[in-house]
């Protein structure tokens, strides 16, 4: 999905501490400010397992914010939403949280939820959220309410991804218990999700085999997805793999690779029953990457009877 952006804006993933803190301060004083409460409360513990964006002018200010964490392997939640009165007007809030859905609808996540200002009510309800009750009233004031959103995948490879679930279910044990749920696929983007709770270590991260074992997957499925393309039948092994972890997973995995990021092709197959892939893999919490995987996968022709 293309998200068109008003003249001289740009939408970014804050990365460096400059930019977290232009985000972070324009959280403060719209959200925490006017309220007189201090600086810090703009956080939380979720941070660094959530997906972060901001809007900045063509001078580099920052003039709209916004944050979804996943509550559940298939839930999520936004948070933070926030728009400088300046920028007001030009559509920076329903764009921002189209860039939130966005990136949630890829992560897996089949309804998402807010808790939305009384002031704000009109603006979710016209961008499809259904009001379900109030949630509480912050600092003795601010009256919020709950509201969801269903999120609908319209790309073409749902059967696939379904019938990619189910065989992983059946025939690899582990997925099933480790709750991996193949959840999107456009052509390009293949993208496996994890529950955390079915994952979680003594350190509440996740297993180290369990990210090691979902960067696996994410590579199988997105060579399995490339043999339906092609609608050809294949057993695909892993013959080779590097895996280095950057830093633990908090939240609620996701393994992803880029179709333009892989090397080799399926020519081979018809030919000589053999062909190979070389995939690479990313396991990330919220933005952040925790590892990065290097396999080498083998196909050959199917010899089990159809």
């Amino acid at each position: 999905m293309s998200i068109e952006l008003p003249a001289g804006f740009r939408l970014i993933q804050p990365k460096t501490p400059a930019e977290f803190n232009q985000y972070h301060d324009l959280r403060y004083r719209l959200l925490r400010e006017p309220w007189q409460q201090p600086k810090g409360s703009e956080t939380d513990d979720l941070e660094k397992q959530s997906v972060h964006r901001m809007m900045i002018d063509s001078d580099g200010n920052p003039a709209a914010v916004g944050r979804y964490h996943k509550s559940s392997q298939n839930q999520g939640q936004i948070r933070y939403m926030a728009v400088d009165p300046s920028y007001q007007g030009k559509g920076l809030g329903r764009i921002m949280l189209m860039a939130l859905e966005h990136q949630a609808l890829h992560d897996g996540v089949e309804s998402i939820s807010l808790n939305a200002r009384e002031v704000a009510l009109k603006f979710y309800q016209a961008c499809d959220y259904q009001l379900l009750d109030e949630a509480h009233t912050l600092y003795g004031e601010v009256k919020h309410f709950a509201m969801e959103k269903l999120l609908k995948n319209e790309t073409d490879y749902q059967k696939p991804l379904q019938v990619l679930s189910g065989l992983w279910h059946s025939t690899i044990p582990i997925t099933q218990s480790l709750k991996f749920t193949p959840c999107f696929y456009d052509g390009n983007e293949f993208v496996v999700s994890a529950d955390r709770n079915a994952n979680v270590n003594l350190h509440q991260t996740m297993f180290a085999g369990s990210i090691y074992s979902l960067a696996t997957l994410t590579g199988w499925g997105w060579v399995y997805m490339q043999l339906q393309q092609q609608q050809l039948d294949g057993d695909i092994v892993l013959a080779d793999a590097n895996i280095r972890y950057h830093r633990p997973v908090n939240g609620y995995g996701i393994g992803r690779t880029f179709t333009k990021n892989n090397q080799g092709d399926l020519s081979s197959l018809n030919e000589t029953g053999k062909a190979r892939f070389n995939v690479s893999v990313e396991v990330f919490d919220g933005d952040q990457i925790c590892a990065t995987f290097e396999g080498l996968f083998a196909i050959r022709q199917a010899t089990h009877d159809k």
